[in-house]
């Protein structure tokens, strides 16, 4: 098989340099498996704190979801409020989705005590209309969120929306001022570093097999050792193996996603079509997200396919989402695209994250198209936590029962849930 695409982040950023040589053993306060944005957070925490930590990675640091998405870092739920709160309750409603706006400041918070250099910006993000009855949809979000728990959101009627993106497939925007971007690759290898200038342990290709109780610690196998820990977090998701994972995975399914890059765009038509340079969604159930990096390419992702293939090395998703790029934007038309990317997003039923503890196991996972910003925030979360401050995790109190009939492998109603949406979307 051939080795997978890197993402244009992974591919600009050098290979991490500060992982652990030789076999992985020894004694350990905390194994964190994982070394994405999740683990690399709670385990910059943990050694800062003084514990002892061993990060152990399956491949390569921010070689999975964390390397691989779309670089937008946002505020608020993905859900429509009103719809969060008729299903949890108005409180627990505001706190999830101030949760997640607390987890922008967390990334802006980390970019400068470790002083790292990742093009994080607050842009904002603009969901954008994709049919003029969402339009009406998105004005009576705005209502909601200013009154209930947001008042950094604000609507760019339909007249106005060239000042947003200059596409004529969009009927107006809703704005939330307060989201971010960055660049992935380069904030990945700044936790990676932070987290071993902290003194964690980083040891990559190193896949966990076995996890097993010894008394009051767990000794944890790999592909390159066994190490003995006090406590565990487990901040991987779908896309870990079976065994010794089988719990979280009824719980996750993972849906794969598509993203590609031009070359970078000339100053003129960066104008013209993003004057804003925000972050940008559309409003259907399967639409697109795109920004601008630092140097002007435009990321444009989406979930193009529901198909059972690996995402990673079948990359047809990409093929469609140029498609679709140039359809919304014509005058890209005789831009090149330069990179093209796969990987998978971690969904919940519910698509909200979960954190807490299983059978003495910790961890945090599910983003759920997030985790940019709330991997990086419920790392920190579950240091506290895992430190003795149980208060310290804002999704303690969400129920997570298994995703019925998703019991092993790969979740066989994909193509039938693709479908479905499509049809949504087609009709509403």
């Amino acid at each position: 098989m051939p080795a997978p695409a890197p993402s244009y982040w992974q591919a600009s950023v050098p290979p991490f340099q500060g992982g652990t040589g030789g076999p992985v053993e020894g004694e350990f306060d905390v194994a964190v498996i994982g070394a994405g944005f999740t683990g690399l957070s709670a385990a910059r925490s943990l050694a800062k704190a003084g514990a002892s930590v061993a990060v152990l990675e399956a491949g390569k640091v921010i070689g999975a979801a964390s390397g691989r998405n779309g670089g937008q870092c946002n505020a608020g739920t993905a859900h429509d409020f009103s719809a969060l709160s008729a299903s949890l309750g108005l409180d627990k409603a505001r706190a999830l989705y101030l949760a997640h706006c607390d987890a922008v400041d967390t990334v802006e918070r980390i970019v400068r005590e470790e002083e790292v250099d990742c093009a994080f910006t607050r842009c904002g993000r603009a969901k954008l209309a994709a049919k003029p009855q969402h339009f009406d949809k998105l004005a009576a979000a705005y209502e909601v969120l200013v009154r209930e728990v947001d008042p950094n959101v604000s609507l760019v009627p339909p007249e106005r929306i060239g000042e947003e993106v200059g596409s004529a497939e969009f009927h107006g925007a809703l704005v939330q001022r307060t989201s971010g971007q960055l660049h992935v690759g380069r904030f990945g290898l700044g936790l990676a570093g932070a987290a071993s200038r902290a003194s964690a342990a980083i040891w990559e290709d190193a896949a966990v097999g076995g996890l097993a109780r010894q008394g009051d610690a767990w000794q944890v196998r790999t592909a390159r050792g066994t190490l003995r820990a006090k406590q565990v977090l487990v901040a991987t998701g779908g896309a870990a193996p079976q065994a010794p994972f089988g719990w979280f995975r009824r719980r996750i399914v993972s849906v794969g996603s598509f993203a590609i890059s031009t070359a970078p765009l000339p100053d003129a038509l960066v104008a013209e079509l993003f004057p804003a340079r925000r972050n940008y969604v559309t409003s259907r159930i399967i639409g697109n997200y795109f920004r601008l990096a630092d140097d002007n390419r435009l990321i444009f992702g989406g979930r193009a396919r529901f198909a059972l293939s690996n995402p990673v090395s079948d990359l047809k998703g990409a093929d469609v989402l140029e498609a679709a790029m140039r359809r919304m934007f014509p005058a890209l038309a005789g831009v090149p695209v330069e990179h093209r990317w796969g990987g998978t997003v971690d969904l919940t039923a519910d698509r909200l994250p979960r954190a807490g503890e299983h059978d003495g196991l910790f961890y945090a996972m599910g983003y759920s198209g997030h985790g940019v910003q709330m991997a990086t925030h419920m790392g920190e979360c579950m240091a506290k936590v895992m430190g003795g401050d149980a208060g310290a995790n804002p999704l303690a109190d969400l129920t997570w029962p298994a995703i019925p009939g998703h019991i092993v492998g790969k979740p066989w109603f994909l193509p039938m849930v693709g479908a479905w949406y499509r049809v949504q979307d087609w009709l509403y």
